[in-house]
């Protein structure tokens, strides 16, 4: 029997916290977002895993989708930040400046940024692009 949308994507991100690597869990959430195209959730993830994966390209595509579905979700923003940065495009300083005002609004938003950025660095501790957007957000 197949999985339900929301039993693979609370695995794959089990998976995730458990230590799983990019690679093997991007055909996770990439089956979620195919399956349901308009959860930002999931196309969230898929981009921070893609970048993960030095997949810059594809992690901008899906984080604009992200944003495009959910503008008012900070973690999306970042990424779609990250990947700007790290794809030579112009226009990020918005995206920025977005995830830094709902972060005032939201304080557990702002943990969960932090979080995930501290995650971000540990799993790839080179992640020029990620360090430079944390040091714009909370310096």
């Amino acid at each position: 029997m197949t999985q339900t949308v929301e039993s693979l994507f609370d695995t794959g991100l089990e998976r995730y916290k458990a230590g799983a690597n990019a690679a093997e869990l991007i055909p996770v959430f990439k089956e979620v977002c195919d399956r349901a195209p308009q959860n930002s959730a999931a196309w969230t993830c898929l981009s921070w895993l893609y970048m993960l994966d030095n997949k810059p390209k594809l992690a901008y595509k899906a984080a604009q989708k992200a944003v495009k579905l959910n503008a008012q979700d900070p973690q999306a923003r970042v990424n779609l930040a990250v990947a700007m940065l790290e794809t030579g495009q112009k226009g990020l300083r918005d995206h920025v400046e977005a995830a830094s005002q709902l972060m005032l609004v939201n304080q557990e938003w702002q943990e969960e940024i932090r979080n995930s950025i501290e995650d971000g660095l540990s799993r790839k501790p080179d992640w020029k692009s990620l360090a430079k957007i944390k040091s714009w957000l909370f310096d």
